[in-house]
C-alpha cells in the first residue's frame, strides 16, 4: 500500500507591500480567520544620500476569512487592512485571552502590539489594539511566541477570566530577549537581557515548561534558559548550526522534542535533555526560516526555506532514533521569491477544493512565465537580501539563479497518524519580494497501488542528507 500527498492551490493574493508572516487563528470557533503582516522599506527622497538616510519601513496587517462552502470563489474574503509600522513576526495566542483571540505583532519600531478579535452577529469584524509595549530604543522587535502552545490542554487549566498565567517572549535585532506578562489584556515586562552578540532571529518557549526559552541569533547559537534562575547564564550553548539561527518550534505534542532551522539550510530535530547532539539533521536546500509543528499531528514539521520553498516534512522515524533525515512528503513550489510565511489551518476540509478559480490559474502561470530587467531595491527582514527585483512596472522579477534541490534519501513513504485513510490540510503561506500570499491544500491518503510522486499539486520527494551536529558546552 503506497501514500499518495498531492497539493493545490485555491487562491493567490497580492499583499502590495511585501509579505513575510501569516498566521490561522488557533482559537475555535474561529479557525477560519487568517491574519497576514507585511514589511516595506522605504526609498529614501530624491537627492537624499542612500547610505546618510534614517530608514523607514512601513507595514500593513491584513484579516481575511475562508469559507469553504462552496459559494464563494474565491474562498478567501479579506475583511480588514491596517497601516503600521513594518511587521516582522505575528502569533496568535493559542487560548482565548477575556474570551476572545488576541494576536501578537512583533514590529520594526521595537514594539509588541496586542490586537483583540471582535465579533458581529454576522462573523468576525476585525481587530482592535488593546495593548502596545516598546521593548527598547533603536532596535527591531524579530520575533515573539506565546506561553499557551499546548493550547485545548491549557485552557482546560486557565479560567476564561484568567491571564496572569499567559506569558510573551520576543527577540529584537540588539540580541536582546523580552519576557512579558499579560494582565487584563495589557503587557507588563518581566526581564530583559542581552542573550546573543548579533540580532537575535527568533525566540520561543517549551510549552511542556513555560519556565523555559529558547533563542537563536545571527553569532550562530542556539541558546536555553530557565527563567526560574534568572537570564545571568545559559543553560546551554548549542552551536550545531553553522550559520545564523533563524527558526525554533517547540513541540506541542511530544515533550522535549525541539526544531530548529537556520540560514544553514538545515533543519535540526533535538530533544531538550541532551542539546550536546541533535536526534536528527535535514538539509533542506534553503535558510530555513520558519517551523510549524501540525497542529494535532505530531510527527508533521512544515518549513519555509527561504530559496527553496515550503516543504511539508514528515520526523516520526527521526524523533523515534533513526538518526535519519525526516523524509520531505510535500513541497508547494509557487511561489517565486523568498518562502518567509506559513501556517497550518486548523479548520477541516471535507470533500475537493471549493473551486478551481481560472484566475488563480493564469495568476500560477503567470507567476512562473514572467522576467525582464531589474529595477528596484528592497530590504529583506534578515537584512541579507537586497536586490532590486521589479521592473519598469513595478512587476516581480524571478531570480536568475535556481534554488539548491531538496536532497533526497531513500525512505519507507509513512502513513497518517493514527492509520487514517486520509488527511486534508488547509494551508497558508506567503513570499517576501513578490508580495504574494498564497492559500492552498494538501491532501494525503492511502492507495491501493502507484506511487507517491512531486511536481506542483504532487508530494513525495523524501528528506535531505545531514550528519549529526556537534552541540552545546
Amino acid at each position: 500500500m503506497a501514500c499518495r500527498s498531492r497539493t493545490r492551490s485555491l487562491q493567490l493574493l497580492d499583499t502590495e507591500l511585501s509579505a513575510d508572516a501569516v498566521e490561522w487563528c488557533p482559537v475555535p470557533p474561529w479557525h477560519d480567520v487568517l491574519a497576514c503582516g507585511t514589511y516595506q522599506l522605504l526609498k529614501p527622497p530624491e537627492g537624499v544620500d542612500v547610505e546618510s538616510a534614517v530608514p523607514s519601513r512601513i507595514g500593513r496587517l491584513y484579516l481575511f476569512q475562508f469559507h469553504e462552502d462552496g459559494l464563494h470563489c474565491p474562498p478567501l474574503t479579506e475583511i480588514q487592512r491596517i497601516d503600521t509600522s513594518a511587521i516582522l513576526d505575528i502569533k496568535w495566542c493559542h487560548v482565548p485571552v477575556l474570551e476572545r483571540p488576541l494576536l501578537g505583532m512583533a514590529t520594526a519600531s521595537g514594539e509588541l502590539q496586542l490586537w483583540k478579535l471582535t465579533d458581529t452577529q454576522d462573523g468576525p469584524s476585525g481587530l482592535e489594539m488593546t495593548s502596545c509595549m516598546e521593548l527598547g530604543p533603536d532596535r527591531l522587535a524579530l520575533s515573539l511566541d506565546w506561553s499557551t502552545g499546548r493550547g485545548d490542554r491549557l485552557a482546560a487549566v486557565l479560567p476564561p477570566s484568567c491571564s496572569s498565567d499567559v506569558r510573551v517572549v520576543s527577540s529584537d535585532s540588539t540580541g536582546g530577549i523580552s519576557v512579558l506578562a499579560l494582565g487584563e489584556g495589557s503587557l507588563a515586562k518581566l526581564s530583559q537581557w542581552k542573550a546573543h552578540d548579533f540580532e537575535a532571529w527568533i525566540s520561543a518557549f517549551s510549552y511542556w515548561d513555560t519556565q523555559l526559552l529558547y533563542s537563536g541569533g545571527d553569532d550562530c547559537k542556539l541558546k536555553g534558559w530557565d527563567l526560574r534562575i534568572g537570564p545571568s547564564c545559559p543553560t546551554f550553548t548549542s552551536q550545531g548550526h553553522s550559520m545564523g539561527v533563524c527558526s525554533i518550534h517547540s513541540n506541542p505534542h511530544r515533550e522535549h522534542i525541539l526544531a530548529t532551522g537556520s540560514y544553514d539550510e538545515q533543519m535540526l530535530l533535538w530533544d531538550g535533555r541532551n542539546m550536546k547532539r541533535p536526534l536528527a539533521e535535514t538539509l533542506l536546500g534553503g535558510g530555513v526560516w520558519r517551523l510549524k509543528w501540525h497542529p494535532t499531528q505530531e510527527h508533521l514539521l512544515l518549513a519555509a526555506c527561504m530559496h527553496n520553498d515550503f516543504h511539508i516534512l514528515h520526523c516520526q522515524q527521526a524523533l523515534e532514533g533513526s538518526g535519519e533525515p525526516c523524509s520531505v512528503l510535500a513541497s508547494y513550489i509557487l511561489h517565486n521569491s523568498l518562502a518567509y510565511g506559513a501556517d497550518w489551518s486548523r479548520l477541516p476540509l471535507t470533500g475537493a477544493p471549493a473551486c478551481d478559480s481560472q484566475e488563480t490559474v493564469e495568476a500560477e502561470r503567470a507567476t512562473l512565465e514572467m522576467g525582464v530587467h531589474l529595477r528596484i531595491q528592497y530590504e529583506s527582514p534578515t537584512a541579507s537580501f537586497d536586490t532590486s527585483l521589479e521592473d519598469d512596472m513595478g512587476r516581480y522579477i524571478p531570480e536568475g539563479t535556481q534554488p539548491s534541490p531538496v536532497c533526497a534519501v531513500e525512505a519507507t513513504p509513512p502513513v497518517p497518524a493514527g492509520h487514517a485513510p486520509t488527511l486534508s490540510c488547509l494551508m497558508a503561506t506567503c513570499s517576501f519580494y513578490d508580495h504574494m500570499l498564497h492559500v492552498w491544500r494538501w491532501d494525503w491518503s492511502l492507495e491501493e497501488s502507484g506511487e507517491a510522486t512531486s511536481a506542483e499539486g504532487q508530494g513525495g520527494v523524501d528528506g535531505g542528507h545531514g550528519g549529526a551536529a556537534e552541540g552545546g558546552d
